[in-house]
């Protein structure tokens, strides 16, 4: 196609466009050459090794040779590894090391792709749901969607939930460090949970959450931490675990994903003590489209069109927030909801945390 013959192309807009659709398309390829890196061990052969031959690196992570050269090469065009030319070795930073090696750090990237490769696999579901307009249950997708929703998650929790979140509640450390009991509604793999009572010793947690599958694995983790006896995880929806007059009730990134959220927090008003706190942390966004043109909001608009609204629409709600609910809508729902107090009590670039009393 000659694209002058088209008067009303833009040749470097279009030139843009496909730009942009390159570097995206490498970036769909290198993610899966991330999830290698990961799961083959490559990224920790790597990390604090100084420059290294291609032989060294596969003799660490017990790969074959070839294939790892070729590997490597890739992430030095992505730009996560250094090449020196005149010795033909490969060499990673600390900076690199910290977000693609290191499983404690904050910004440890590579479980975020496993969450990427369950969407693909769940391509013909998410078509389907769009052509009928039915919904995609949150227990009916691809196994590396949980575990690599927890693993993304968790090391966010680890940085900023205790020093960060909590500590923006009025009066809510003081409770716990006396001791509270605190319910963590829509628990997942329970890390948050987990973070919480490793923090708070002398408070006692209940873990909910409709996915039979995640309750399990919450439960080997509380053993694995050493806190299962200040943990109850059981399976239940956001709508009908027991109430015991809870001194915190929490939200971790789920209320936008149940098509009855306001249910959700009417049972969650119900189940507060009398002077008890709601802790809502949702994603990140503003409260109109046009300010959400960003690659976070990207990804989270993504997510949100095959899982977030999909598991809404399955559960036949009045409401399907989505990912991107801003503040607003949220609050809204809130004060719909029973509580007179909402406020922001602080935000990162990913998350929004939201401190709510009757």
């Amino acid at each position: 196609m000659n694209i002058h013959q088209h008067a009303n192309i833009d040749p470097q807009k279009l030139e843009n466009l496909v730009g942009m659709a390159i570097r995206d398309l490498s970036g769909s390829n290198g993610g899966v050459m991330i999830t290698l890196g990961h799961r083959l061990g490559l990224y920790k052969a790597l990390a604090h090794g100084g420059p290294l031959s291609a032989s060294e690196v596969a003799k660490r992570a017990g790969c074959a040779e070839r294939y790892v050269r070729e590997w490597l090469n890739s992430q030095v065009a992505a730009g996560y590894l250094l090449y020196h030319p005149a010795t033909q070795r490969y060499e990673m930073t600390s900076e690199q090391a910290m977000m693609l090696a290191d499983e404690s750090s904050p910004v440890f990237m590579p479980n975020a792709w496993m969450i990427a490769a369950s969407l693909w696999a769940d391509e013909d579901k998410a078509a389907e749901a769009f052509r009928t307009g039915k919904g995609v249950p949150w227990g009916d997708h691809d196994g590396r969607l949980y575990c690599g929703v927890a693993a993304f998650f968790r090391n966010g929790y680890q940085a900023h939930l205790v020093q960060d979140w909590l500590s923006a509640l009025d009066g809510v450390t003081a409770k716990l460090e006396k001791g509270a009991k605190v319910a963590d509604i829509g628990c997942g793999y329970g890390h948050s949970t987990i973070i919480m009572a490793q923090a708070f010793p002398n408070s006692h947690f209940w873990g909910f959450d409709a996915h039979e599958g995640s309750i399990c694995e919450a439960r080997r983790h509380a053993e694995e931490a050493g806190v299962a006896d200040r943990i109850t995880f059981e399976v239940a929806r956001a709508t009908d675990y027991a109430p015991r007059d809870f001194d915190l009730i929490c939200f971790f990134d789920c209320l936008h994903d149940m098509g009855h959220p306001d249910k959700a927090l009417q049972h969650a008003a119900k189940s507060l003590a009398k002077d008890g706190t709601v802790m809502l942390v949702e994603p990140f966004a503003n409260d109109h489209v046009e300010d959400n043109i960003n690659p976070i909001s990207r990804m989270y608009y993504g997510a949100s069109s095959m899982l977030c609204c999909a598991h809404a629409i399955s559960e036949k709600g009045n409401y399907v927030l989505g990912a991107q609910a801003g503040e607003a809508q949220l609050a809204q729902v809130a004060k719909a909801s029973g509580f007179s107090h909402v406020r922001r009590a602080t935000a990162t670039p990913f998350n929004l945390i939201l401190e709510m009393r009757r």
